[in-house]
């Protein structure tokens, strides 16, 4: 498959105020960061809040500038196109916000609101043009046109993410970063608008990125998932290899911590829960960063940061002690 996105050493920093006269902190967001992503397939990427995913899903959209590395779109760099260029590029790179009512305008209409971006990136349609444009994708979401004077406070949750869906949508991207869509969302319509964006991904063929921190979730769409922990990656696999054969005790941990429907089954599974809170990115332990809240760690992963070793494929992994959850029970099916 045609290779259309690749990451490449990326780093992001903030710099953080520290009092009144102190000297300002910097808060390291994420850290040689680098994986690649196919035409037509789904990459999730997941980890706890605080780990760099929205942080990469808005430097991929060069919505934040990366401080090192590049992001390569069908082979040139995002990083080095003056605005402009990068503007006329947004057609094709598209983004799904969180909180679907927070990223709406409430002093636009619903047609407003999905037309606006054919203003900027397709200023070849006339009004009509955009108007039978806007009715035709509100359809493929599942709104019905006659909802297209209504502001976004009459609509639910679920319809106000479908309204973000389609301005999305409305250009024909072929890249779109899905920034956790259903995380807001009840359990009910997360399903729901699940089953929409595989239905959209085969029927406009589109590459996603799909953004959560729950592993369950990210296993409804995803080929392939990224886990970041702490602005760093620490395993990428295939999505049927990260469930069945978790190698790094961070993925493990967020597996177990998955609810399980059946008591029987939650009643005899070995959880591996997560301890403590995850540490500071202004202040990263040393080494591992994960080793502060691993059962495995030994002295090694306090001295030495481990490098993504590649496994059979194109697996990757970083953890000195990855063997060792060989010998631990398998985790039940999530």
């Amino acid at each position: 498959m045609t290779e259309l996105l690749r990451i490449d050493g990326l780093k992001k920093t903030f710099s953080i105020a520290n009092g009144l006269f102190g000297r300002p902190l910097t808060l390291t967001a994420l850290e040689d960061i680098s994986f690649s992503v196919k035409k037509g397939e789904t990459l999730g990427i997941v980890g706890e809040s605080g780990s760099g995913k929205s942080t990469l899903g808005r430097c991929i959209l060069q919505l934040l500038s990366p401080d090192q590395g590049k992001v390569l779109w069908l082979g040139q760099d995002l990083t080095k196109l003056p605005d402009e260029e990068m503007r006329r590029k947004r057609r094709d790179l598209q983004i799904i916000f969180q909180d679907p009512l927070a990223s709406l305008n409430p002093r636009m209409t619903v047609g407003e609101i999905i037309g606006d971006p054919l203003r900027t990136l397709m200023p070849e349609l006339d009004k009509a043009g955009r108007r039978a444009k806007v009715i035709k994708m509100m359809e493929a979401v599942g709104l019905l046109p006659e909802m297209i004077n209504r502001y976004p406070h009459e609509f639910s949750g679920g319809q106000a993410q479908r309204i973000g869906i389609a301005r999305a949508l409305i250009t024909e991207p072929k890249l779109i970063v899905c920034d956790e869509p259903v995380s807001a969302l009840d359990v009910s319509i997360q399903a729901q608008i699940l089953n929409l964006l595989t239905e959209l991904k085969d029927e406009f063929g589109l590459t996603l990125v799909f953004i959560s921190h729950n592993l369950s979730v990210v296993r409804h769409v995803s080929d392939r998932i990224l886990v970041l922990y702490l602005g760093r990656i620490v395993e990428l696999a295939g999505g049927d290899d990260i469930y069945t054969d978790p190698k790094h005790p961070y993925t493990r941990a967020l597996l177990t911590a998955v609810p399980i429907p059946d008591p029987r089954l939650a009643r005899e599974r070995n959880i591996d829960a997560l301890r403590g809170e995850i540490p500071s990115p202004i202040n990263p332990p040393s080494g591992c960063t994960f080793r502060t809240r691993c059962r495995f760690a030994k002295p090694i992963c306090a001295e030495v940061r481990p490098a993504l070793e590649v496994l059979a494929g194109d697996r990757l992994v970083a953890c000195h002690r990855w063997r060792d959850l060989d010998l631990e029970e398998p985790i039940p099916a999530v």
